[in-house]
């Protein structure tokens, strides 16, 4: 039996379809409270009868924060995969480090009470650290913390440090490092507010760039893992090192809107970021744009899938055509 946390969310639900794919059944774990529409939405994505597969996963209620109810959700299970996680680059410290590091630790410990055979966790290239200008960031580099690391990136890099030592302690498991992820979610958050916003219309384009993977490849790399005998091993996933206003004129063009043509700068886009902040604390309202989200606009990386290429032998979606997909999707619903 296969298990998947954060099963409503962008990674989890497209996984959930794939697994249901070569599976009869899914076991996956939600709140009381959860809202099951996104995952109506992705399957949908895929398949214009989506109650059909949406019965067959097994649902368990159980919460990362809460290890007993972790515990119990495991029984009789094989394969975890743990795709639970907050996605922000917002200065909210403490529930980045709640929910990535504190629940991930939980999830591998009731991993090895249960006698899991093998755990997939999904971190993020944001735990990779930074590598000199122009070079490609890969498995190996070294991640230090500095005053200009974001907590998101703490917490992805301390999250993997649980999954570390569970394998220390005899966990098999293997760790996923994605770059920006691009796909139907169901809702607006992540990087789907970037395609909200295109979709909106916009002018503006800033001058960074990023590795970015469609969530199909990164599902199916998943699965492709757990199906192997690797283990202590982690995985960058990235198709392609776009820049920003790239990635934002595949979107434009995708819905039919004018491209931005306004360049924005790291100063205004700093100043921008400080201003939003202080705006929301006065009237109560969480900015779209923030000091972490202005840094991470403006900053250039590249990043090395070649370990993942050269292990599983594995294709990559090109992101024009992953974003193409998306648009004439959200155009439709």
């Amino acid at each position: 039996m296969i298990l998947v946390t954060g099963a409503t969310g962008l990674v989890g639900g497209h996984l959930l379809w794939h697994l249901l794919l070569e599976n009869e059944n899914v076991t996956a774990i939600r709140r009381t409270n959860s809202d099951m529409k996104p995952l109506r939405t992705i399957f949908s994505f895929y398949t214009s009868e989506p109650d059909d597969y949406l019965y067959r996963i097994v649902w368990k209620i159980a919460d990362v924060f809460d290890e007993k109810s972790l515990q119990q959700a495991m029984q009789n299970i094989q394969f975890v995969y743990h795709c639970a996680a907050v996605i922000s680059f917002e200065q909210n410290a403490k529930v980045l480090l709640d929910t990535n590091i504190r629940g991930t630790r939980n999830v591998v410990r009731a991993a090895i009470s249960n006698n899991i055979v093998k755990l997939c966790f999904v971190s993020s290239v944001a735990a990779c650290g930074n590598a000199a200008d122009g070079m490609m960031v890969d498995e190996k580099t070294v991640w230090t913390d500095n005053p200009d690391r974001l907590d998101y990136s703490r917490s992805k890099f301390y999250s993997e440090q649980e999954v570390w030592k569970g394998i220390e302690q005899g966990l098999n498991a293997v760790i996923v490092n994605p770059g920006v992820i691009l796909g139907v979610s169901g809702n607006d958050k992540g990087s789907s507010q970037i395609f909200a916003q295109v979709q909106k219309g916009l002018i503006f384009f800033t001058n960074g760039g990023s590795g970015y993977i469609d969530v199909k490849d990164v599902v199916i790399s998943m699965i492709q893992l757990m199906k192997s005998k690797i283990s202590g091993e982690r995985f960058v996933l990235v198709s392609e090192n776009c820049s920003n206003n790239d990635v934002l004129c595949w979107m434009a063009n995708g819905f039919g809107k004018h491209r931005p043509f306004i360049p924005v700068g790291k100063k205004v886009l700093m100043f921008v970021g400080v201003l939003s902040e202080f705006l929301g604390k006065i009237f109560h309202f969480r900015p779209l744009i923030d000091r972490g989200v202005a840094s991470a606009a403006a900053n250039r990386e590249y990043y090395s899938s070649s370990k993942i290429l050269e292990t599983l032998g594995f294709s990559f979606t090109p992101i024009a055509k992953n974003i193409k997909e998306v648009c004439e999707f959200r155009k439709k619903n």
